[in-house]
C-alpha cells in the first residue's frame, strides 16, 4: 500500500467556490446525488456543468497501465467509471486490454463514449457484481467517498477481493482546516471525508492494501 499520484498529469481547472458555496442548497444537493442528467450535464451549480470527452484521460490512462504493467489481454476495472472516458482512454493506452466499467448512474451509462458501449455496468461500489480476482487491475477516482463510512469500507473490501490489491483509489480529503473549509463550501457528492491519516487508518481497517491518493479542493 503506498500513496502514489496516478493523476499527476491531469490538467488542474479552476474552481469557482464562491460561487458554488452561494448556489449550495440541500435541494441542489439533493439532486446532484442522483447522479443523473443535471449531475453531468446541467447547469455547474449541480456538479460537471458539461461532461464530454476531451482526451484528458489519456496520459493518466498510459500511467496507470505502467505502474500496474498491464498489457494486452489483462482486465481493468473503472469504479464510478461515469460515461467511460478512462475505460476507452485505458483501451487506447494499451491496445488489446480488457476494460470494463462500473457507476451508480444510469444515466452515465447510457450516454456513454460510443467505444465502450457493452463495457459498461450499472452498479454499486460497494456490492460490485464479479468474482473474486477477477481483474488484474481495480481503479476507483473520486468515487467511494460519496457512501458512508460502512459503505465506505464495504466498497474497499470489494475493490481488494476483486484485485488482490492490485489497486488505486483516489478520495476527497485535506492536509489544512483551510482546505478544509473550502472543501466543504465546493463538495456536493461526498458522504464521507476525512484527513489523510485517518483516510489510512481506514484503508488498514478495510484491509485494502493497494495504492492511494487525495483529491485536495484549492
Amino acid at each position: 500500500m503506498a500513496e502514489v499520484d496516478i493523476l499527476a498529469r491531469l490538467p488542474r481547472t479552476k474552481r469557482d467556490v464562491t460561487a458554488r458555496a452561494t448556489a449550495k442548497s440541500p435541494e441542489v444537493i439533493a439532486i446532484s446525488r442522483q447522479y443523473g442528467r443535471e449531475y453531468f450535464d446541467g447547469p455547474r451549480e449541480y456538479g460537471y456543468g458539461g461532461f464530454r470527452y476531451d482526451g484528458r484521460w489519456l496520459p493518466i490512462a498510459e500511467d496507470i497501465v505502467a505502474h500496474f504493467g498491464l498489457k494486452p489481454g489483462d482486465r481493468v476495472l473503472d469504479v464510478g467509471c461515469a460515461k467511460g472516458f478512462l475505460v476507452k482512454d485505458l483501451m487506447k493506452a494499451c491496445p488489446g486490454i480488457e476494460a470494463f466499467g462500473i457507476d451508480v448512474s444510469e444515466y452515465a451509462v447510457v450516454n456513454c463514449e460510443p467505444e465502450v458501449v457493452g463495457r459498461l455496468h450499472i452498479g454499486n461500489a460497494d456490492r460490485l457484481p464479479f468474482p473474486d480476482g477477477s481483474f488484474d487491475a481495480v481503479i476507483s477516482i473520486n468515487t467511494i467517498h460519496n457512501l458512508d463510512r460502512d459503505g465506505v469500507l464495504r466498497a474497499l473490501r470489494e475493490i481488494q477481493r476483486l484485485s488482490g490489491g492490485k489497486a488505486f483509489v483516489q478520495v476527497d480529503s485535506y492536509h489544512t482546516e483551510e482546505q478544509r473549509r473550502v472543501f466543504l463550501d465546493w463538495v456536493l457528492t461526498a458522504n464521507f471525508h476525512d484527513y489523510p491519516q485517518e483516510w489510512v487508518k481506514l484503508f488498514v481497517e478495510a484491509g485494502y492494501t493497494g495504492d492511494y491518493y487525495w483529491t485536495i479542493c484549492e
